[in-house]
């Protein structure tokens, strides 16, 4: 007897990732998984007297999105439970909004925001805590720099930090401090974790709330599945795996979350985390960490001093020795490696690392990552083919910055090869697209319009027009060589018969409409694992049961 279909959608555009452009086919979904995808006469065969039909029209049915990089709980951290900055014109308007935030949050003990960039408001010099003291001395306060990677906190927040004149910098971090030797409230890299450890105090219950503000969100965006990456040394307090796996066991995980725990050298421990989560929803992945920091403060490794500070080509964030001795160890282990490396010196060591890797453990199917990318040198574009590297790219980064912020610091001989795109895409390495969130918003729409234009923040102007991706390349990048990222480019990434049912439908066709209309897309249903975990308005989609 013929198995019958559950559900039915039939469209003038399906892109099923296999070519480049949609197609009018029909797809049916049985249980979790794609029964057929082929001519409408042949899927409707499979109709039964149970089966859902939906007839979606001109509108685009594709794979559900894969953010191949992105911090779950410092989302939802950031998203819903922070002083939102990221608008804020000056410093002084950065700490009115904190006051009207601890207004309406009495019982925070701690208050969190995110977002404030200093060079947005035309500032040189960081911020101090006598800003915030002005407006709240009496309940700590730490707020996140646009970039996560610096931390600005009031005199409260020191005191409970135990933060003093006599603190000295952690390694890879620092303590800002005035020419008198008091902390001046800026906390860099890892010198965050010396507030964020006790800001970030949350009960079990506020974590779960965080994972299901998330999962919605995602859900609503058409994101069916993520890799969530090791967040740094001032984020390890919102570790929650074991909140995930609660979810995982109680049928809640309505994307699939693919964990990065960091790579640390703490091997037995990565594989313990290894066994403990391998289901088909929730498993580790592999491994997280940093080479470098960032160009804005100066701590992107560079191949050449910056242009405008000579004296620095950034530094690493821990010695070529122990991170060879991290990816060597875990290489063997069998463990996939993503590093975080912007600068193109840190592009460079990471190449490096994972070849040194191969020498010594014997070349693999590792797919090895390198993380941002946002400066590098041309004659190492072929080397993550060669070494079968994988470039995890955010398109929006480069419009999230100022350009002044990155063409100021590195010659001119450099500007070309700003946030590869289209170089690295076409190199013959597989490149998967993501969005860093929150750095950046959740939104796949965000980054595949950005991908495709490389329209600055003004929406106007562009960076290296020479790096635009087409429309297909970009959804691939942000669907199957997703999948692939994780082994999974077999389930996941596509739609084909025998696959995992995870697929969006869009209410237009992005392959018809303009470019700008991008920003606007919606998605209308978000399938995963064959059920339906988000519907925008059904009453507006042509369905019926026969």
């Amino acid at each position: 007897m013929m198995t019958k279909a559950d559900l039915i959608i039939i469209s003038e555009a399906i892109f099923t990732g296999l070519s480049d452009g949609p197609e009018p086919l029909a797809l049916a979904v049985k249980d979790n998984r794609i029964l057929e995808v082929g001519p409408k006469e042949k899927v409707l065969a499979l109709k039964g007297d149970d089966t859902e039909i939906m007839d979606v029209g001109e509108k685009l049915v594709m794979p559900g999105f894969h953010d191949a990089h992105l911090h779950i709980m410092l989302g939802s951290l950031f998203s819903y439970y922070c002083v939102p900055l990221s608008d804020t014109n000056s410093a002084d308007e950065a700490a009115a909004r904190v006051r009207a935030y601890a207004d309406k949050h009495p019982n925070d003990a701690w208050i969190i925001g995110t977002g404030w960039d200093h060079t947005a408001w035309g500032e040189k010099e960081f911020p101090d805590r006598y800003v915030l003291d002005r407006v709240l001395d009496d309940r700590p306060v730490v707020l996140l720099h646009a970039e996560g990677h610096y931390g600005w906190v009031n005199s409260k927040a020191l005191a409970v930090s135990g933060i003093t004149e006599s603190t000295e910098n952690p390694e890879y971090g620092v303590i800002y401090k005035d020419d008198k030797g008091e902390p001046t409230g800026i906390l860099i890299e890892t010198a965050i974790s010396l507030a964020t450890d006790f800001a970030y105090d949350f009960s079990k219950e506020q974590l779960g709330d965080m994972v299901r503000k998330f999962l919605d969100q995602a859900a609503a965006l058409g994101i069916t599945s993520v890799n969530d990456l090791y967040g740094s040394r001032a984020h390890e307090k919102l570790e929650a795996y074991s909140v995930y796996k609660e979810f995982d066991e109680e049928g809640r995980l309505t994307a699939r979350f693919h964990l990065y725990p960091p790579l640390n050298g703490q091997i037995e421990r990565s594989k313990e985390l290894r066994e403990t989560y391998s289901s088909d929803k929730l498993q580790v992945a592999g491994l997280k960490q940093f080479i470098d920091g960032v160009v804005t403060g100066y701590t992107a490794y560079m191949l050449d001093p910056y242009t405008d500070q000579p004296d620095t080509k950034g530094e690493i964030a821990y010695t070529v020795e122990q991170l060879e001795k991290w990816v060597v160890e875990a290489d063997k282990e069998g463990f996939q490696i993503r590093f975080h490396s912007i600068g193109d010196g840190a592009v460079r060591l990471g190449l490096d690392l994972y070849e040194k890797a191969q020498k010594i453990n014997g070349k693999r199917d590792a797919r090895h990552a390198l993380e941002h990318i946002e400066v590098i040198a041309p004659e190492d574009i072929p080397r993550f083919e060669k070494l079968g590297v994988m470039p995890s790219i955010q398109p929006y980064h480069m419009a999230l910055m100022p350009k002044e912020s990155h063409t100021t610091r590195v010659s001119d001989e450099k500007h070309p090869y700003l946030y590869p795109n289209a170089s690295l895409v076409r190199s013959g390495a597989v490149v998967s697209y993501s969005s860093d969130y929150p750095i950046a918003s959740l939104s796949p729409m965000l980054e595949i319009y950005h991908a495709i234009t490389r329209k600055d923040s003004t929406l106007k102007d562009t960076w290296n027009e020479q790096e635009k991706v087409t429309l297909s390349e970009a959804l691939k990048a942000y669907t199957i060589n997703s999948a692939y990222s994780v082994f999974r480019e077999d389930e996941l990434g596509t739609l084909e018969t025998g696959k995992l049912a995870d697929l969006i439908v869009l209410d237009c066709n992005l392959f018809t409409v303009p470019e700008e209309d991008i920003l606007q897309t919606k998605v209308e249903l978000t399938l995963m694992d064959g059920k339906k975990v988000w519907e925008k308005a059904p009453a507006e989609m042509t369905g019926s049961k026969s």
